[in-house]
This record gives structure tokens, sequence and C-alpha cells, in this order.
């Protein structure tokens, strides 16, 4: 086994000897596994997914640390890729008026694995991930004071960032599994997608979880409908589980927010699925999940290869809102949002600038 697939277990060591409240009660060698945990609305423990596709790639083996009989796997034994490679991450958010604004590179300010996952890496056997790390060119403004709306909604493929600087998907792999269970990722559980989006399935251990005064978590990143995602310790220092936070996986209480105290709304990171956010409690856009998901170049606009949703319903003569709820989550389905408009998917291609 390779030095870095020990580093999860230096870690597991580290949080269960730590002798911080409630932290005894996370067991890292025995954490349940989250697949088949997806719902259709709302339910606590689960993921409200907007979609998965069941033929899509991912791990193409479980490893051994996955015990399916027990429905659990062992985080402290998991493959872990090599390497300790260091970024120019740049990373910046600014509040301006009554918007929070977001430029990332989305490279991390900690060191990752080497992509793609080499052949003599023990991680190869089990995830044999062919993609690179590449820079990016995020922009994503969100609500400053957001508001709940009236009533939840699915939980996008990317559902935030975080102030490492790199971006935050949910639980699932493409396939809908358990990602963090299922996939090989470098020691700070990240990894890249097809474009060389570098980002994590859950909150990383390489952000240190900053406790504040009263032992509650500190921010560690914001989610797509402008809510803020905290570190896994709650009121008095207790280590959260799912089943202390609502059916979206976050509650209301009184929490530091731009220099004040607020009572509001924020999602918690948990040890245990779905991990940071099951579905979504604010509104949020079809085109900011676009922005941060990077589609490939060559399937999109000009924009880094994001298309112009606006200018492509225009062209279509509907509204903006009725093209993205047809597209549904990236990567779109052009055949069945070309069905659900009742054009061509050719018509469909051109308004969008997609061959």
């Amino acid at each position: 086994m390779g030095s870095r697939r020990r580093w999860n277990g230096l870690v597991a060591a580290l949080i269960l000897a730590s002798g911080e409240a409630g932290a005894h009660e996370v067991d890292l060698t025995q954490l349940p596994l989250g697949d088949g945990k997806i719902s259709t609305a709302p339910q606590r423990g689960f993921i409200w997914a907007c979609r998965i596709d069941p033929n899509a790639g991912g791990a193409f083996r479980d490893g051994p640390w996955i015990d399916k009989a027990k429905g659990v796997y062992d985080f402290t034994k998991k493959a872990v890729v090599d390497g300790k490679v260091t970024w120019d991450g740049r990373y910046r958010m600014s509040l301006q008026g009554e918007r929070r604004v977001f430029s990332t590179n989305d490279l991390p300010n900690h060191p990752t694995g080497v992509f793609p996952i080499q052949p003599g890496d023990d991680a190869y056997q089990w995830d044999r991930n062919p993609n690179s790390i590449k820079t990016q060119d995020f922009k994503v403004e969100l609500a400053a004071s957001p508001a709940l709306a009236a009533a939840p909604t699915c939980a996008p493929g990317a559902v935030g960032v975080l102030i490492s600087g790199a971006v935050l998907f949910n639980a699932l792999d493409a396939p809908g599994r358990d990602a963090v269970a299922h996939e090989t990722q470098d020691g700070c559980q990240g990894h890249p997608q097809e474009s060389g989006a570098y980002h994590y399935h859950s909150v990383t251990t390489c952000l240190d979880d900053r406790r504040l005064a009263d032992g509650h978590s500190a921010l560690v990143g914001y989610a797509l409908d402008g809510f803020g995602i905290f570190g896994r310790f709650g009121e008095g220092g207790k280590a959260l589980s799912s089943d202390d936070l609502d059916d979206c996986h976050g509650h209301t209480h009184a929490i530091p927010w731009d220099g004040k105290t607020t009572v509001m709304y924020h999602y918690h990171a948990t040890w245990d699925f779905p991990y940071t956010v099951g579905c979504l409690r604010g509104q949020w856009r079809q085109q900011d999940v676009m922005t941060i998901s990077a589609p490939p170049q060559g399937q999109g606009g000009p924009q880094g290869g994001r298309p112009d949703l606006g200018a492509a319903a225009a062209k279509l003569g509907i509204t903006e809102s009725a093209l993205m709820q047809a597209l549904g989550p990236p990567p779109p389905d052009l055949a069945a949002a070309a069905a659900k408009l009742g054009i061509s998917q050719e018509k469909l291609r051109t308004a969008l600038g997609v061959p």
C-alpha cells in the first residue's frame, strides 16, 4: 500500500482521539454506506438528487474498505491517490450590495494528489480517473442575505463552493453511488472531473474545522442558494450527524454571518451520508450550477464552454426558466430537453451553440 493510503488512517486516529465534545461518538471505521439513499422528496439522511446516470463511469471496482453486507465502509483504510502537488489557488469572496460575489480558479489552497491516477498508484486498482486538474475561471453571484424558498428543491450535481477555493459537489458519483465511499480521491478527498474541475463530495479534512467560542464549527463554505455551510460540530461542540439536522442537512439558530450574529438557516458537514447538502432550502440558479460544473470545452457557448441560457432562450422564444427546467442539471440530456420543449434537437443545439 502507498504511504498516502495511510494518510486517512492518521487523520481518523487524530479525530477519534481528540477528546473534543462528542468526537468519540464518530467511528470512522464503520461509516454507513450511502448507496441507495436517494429520495424523490426531502428525506433526512438521504439525498434528493436532481439527476443521476446509472450508465455513467466512476470507480470500476469496490475497494476492500467497503462492506456491503453490513452496509458500512472504513474511511481509515480507504485507498488515497498518491502525490502532493501544490497550486497557485486564487479565491475571492466579496459583498457587493445585496450580492455575495465569488471568483475562483478552482485550485485549492492545499496540496492535491497526482491526476490522472497513475498505474503505479495503489488507488489505480479501484478507480482509474483519467482526468487532469485544470485551472478554471468561475464567477458566481449569490444572495448575501438568502431567504428560505416556499419549499425545498432537489440537489444538483454541484452544490456550492468551499473557502479552500474549490467546488463542492453533492454526495453522489455520476451513477448515483456514495462518492465518498466508492471513488478514490486524494488525501484531501478531492479529484477532477471531465473538464478538469477539482471538487469534493464532502467537506475536506484539509480545511481546519475551526471552533467558535461556544464550540460550534466555523463557516467552511457556501451553498448555491446562498446559505452557509458550517463544519461538523453544532452548538455546545456536539459532533453532528444527519439525525441532528433536517431533511436538507441543516437547521436554524444564531450564527455569525458577515460580522454579525444572525438567526438563520445553515447547512452542516457531517461524517455520515449525505455529508453536506441533501436538498436545497433556498432559491438557486441553474446557470450557477452549470458555471461551477465546468462543462467540457465544445459543449457550451463562448464563456469557457458554458452556454448563455438567456440568449438561447430568446432565440427559442421561451423563458430562460423554461429552458433551464427542460435541460435539468448538467450534463444535460439534449434529446430529452428537446422533446420536453417540443422542438428538434438540432434547433436546441443551434440555440445553445453546441455541435
